[in-house]
């Protein structure tokens, strides 16, 4: 499915400032989905001359009446309730809000239609079309009629190029819904109306009487444990509702967002400012109730951080073993020990650094590279060579990438010991100049491929992985197959000097 951005590139030749406004408007446009009960299309004129539509939406509040996808269609194809629009056209000529005289009846349905144009730096740039039902006879609800005297004011402000605000959000908080906690504000920052949710959430803060005609600003701060947050939302409410004294529109800095601590609860309030021809409306406040929310997120975080402490306390255990099998290779007198127990070293430390890396990560995710990176020296200083033969260079040629826990601790151990017996057995001879270990990899959506090449003596023409007595080999095998669920080949490397080792391994 194609982006806003695509549709936008593909039928238009918009500015960049004006495709941001479109997509800030569809960003908050759920808001005037729910508040209109009604769905909402995004027409813009293309560059052969044709309106098409760019973007759709449905509310939360009501049945949708567009039961097909309408992004991508013509607005004078007539594929569905929305169809042959001729107020989208009458829109963009007008710059101003384009009604039905009477509603129309589209597939048996009474639907109420208006399109109105989104103005941009003075120029119609795009039009909304909206389609809600008008066969409900009965008097309007209180709710009701708050939300659609809401809605009118937001489609003015589209008109007017005033909605949606270019709010700071430096926090990424989300937007409650209209559903969650509806309260209309008049201009001086009183209580118009507050739906049964916003009641109650701002009853669970500790309000106990009725909201009435009360100042919201207030209230909250009054409810509110940190002071300091209690003068910043009076603040923000009162701007929100442009009272005297207070900036006509909050500047981009000012935060229209905010997530308050109250003695009993948590909440999320977001304020919506309300303007038309140059005059104050009040503002709109959603409200939603996040004490749950919060008390899981807690719990996740501590949960968390209880495993992060764990894997730090593993590693320090493992590292005070290595150290004890280095203190006994020292004192040992038999050069097949020390080669046994400095190996032992190698394996317990490639496990100590998986366990410090997850200790600092919040998602038991393992960055290869930087593992890789930090276990290359360790088995360059525990190797033991004969004859005087000078170390390999051991480097990583390109990137492994991030894993899991479970692949990752595996994967490390599969390449210590890999690297381990190409340092031994690879170059036991007085290496060259160019001696060198090589470690890549190849990533795709379907798995890892490792290669480790070097340019050593390469393996003996009848070698054969499956009856290799080597420890080394053996574990390789066994967490290859059973762990990685992956496959090893070992073979002569490019040109058929030296060896490759490559595996597979399924990440899906």
């Amino acid at each position: 499915m194609a982006t806003l951005h695509d549709l936008l590139a593909e039928h238009t030749a918009l500015s960049d400032p004006a495709a941001l406004h479109l997509q800030r408007l569809v960003a908050e446009w759920q808001l005037l989905a729910d508040l209109s009960f009604a769905d909402y299309v995004l027409a813009v004129r293309g560059s052969d001359g044709q309106l098409v539509y760019v973007a759709q939406v449905r509310p939360n509040t009501a049945a949708t009446l567009f039961q097909h996808d309408e992004v991508g269609h013509r607005v004078d194809a007539p594929a569905s309730p929305q169809g042959v629009n001729p107020l989208v056209g009458k829109a963009f000529a007008s710059g101003r809000i384009e009604r039905d005289d009477v509603p129309r009846r589209f597939a048996g349905i009474l639907i109420d239609r208006i399109a109105v144009p989104v103005t941009f730096d003075g120029q119609v740039i795009a039009v909304l079309g909206r389609a809600g039902d008008a066969g409900d006879t009965l008097p309007p609800s209180p709710l009701e009629s708050a939300y659609r005297d809401a809605a009118q004011a937001l489609c003015e402000m589209v008109v007017a190029g005033s909605f949606p605000l270019d709010e700071a959000n430096s926090l990424g908080l989300s937007t409650p819904r209209a559903g969650d906690g509806f309260i209309r504000l008049g201009p001086d920052g009183r209580v118009v109306y507050a739906s049964p949710n916003a009641l109650s959430a701002v009853h669970r803060m500790g309000w106990t009487a009725d909201l009435g005609s009360v100042r919201l600003p207030d209230v909250v701060a009054e409810l509110l444990t940190d002071p300091f947050d209690a003068v910043d939302v009076a603040a923000m409410l009162t701007a929100a509702c442009g009272a005297a004294g207070q900036p006509a529109l909050p500047a981009a800095e000012l935060p229209l967002r905010m997530e308050l601590d109250a003695r009993r609860a948590s909440v999320l309030l977001r304020a919506v400012p309300l303007r038309g021809a140059g005059t104050t409306r009040g503002a709109v406040v959603l409200i939603r109730d996040v004490t749950e929310v919060k008390r899981r997120d807690l719990a996740l975080l501590s949960k968390d951080a209880t495993i992060r402490e764990i894997h730090h306390r593993v590693k320090n255990n493992l590292q005070s073993v290595s150290a004890l099998l280095r203190l006994q290779a020292r004192r040992s007198g038999s050069t097949e020990t020390i080669v046994a127990l400095n190996e032992a070293v190698r394996r317990v430390s490639s496990i100590a650094l998986v366990h410090e890396m997850l200790s600092g990560s919040v998602d038991e995710e393992v960055d290869l590279d930087a593992v890789v990176d930090r276990l290359i020296p360790t088995l360059v200083d525990v190797w033991s060579p004969a004859g005087g033969a000078a170390a390999p260079q051991v480097r990583r040629g390109s990137r492994l990438g991030v894993l899991p826990a479970d692949h990752a601790m595996p994967l490390v151990q599969v390449l210590t010991e890999v690297v381990q017996n190409s340092i031994e057995h690879g170059f036991t001879e007085p290496a060259a100049a160019d001696a060198s270990i090589v470690i890549d990899g190849e990533r795709d959506l379907r798995g890892l491929t490792v290669r480790v090449t070097d340019n050593g003596a390469g393996v003996p023409p009848d070698f054969d992985l499956t009856s290799s007595n080597s420890l080394g080999l053996q574990i390789v095998r066994m967490l290859v197959s059973n762990d990685l669920g992956g496959q090893i080949r070992i073979g002569p490397g490019p040109g058929g000097r030296g060896t490759t080792v490559e595996l597979e391994i399924p990440l899906h």
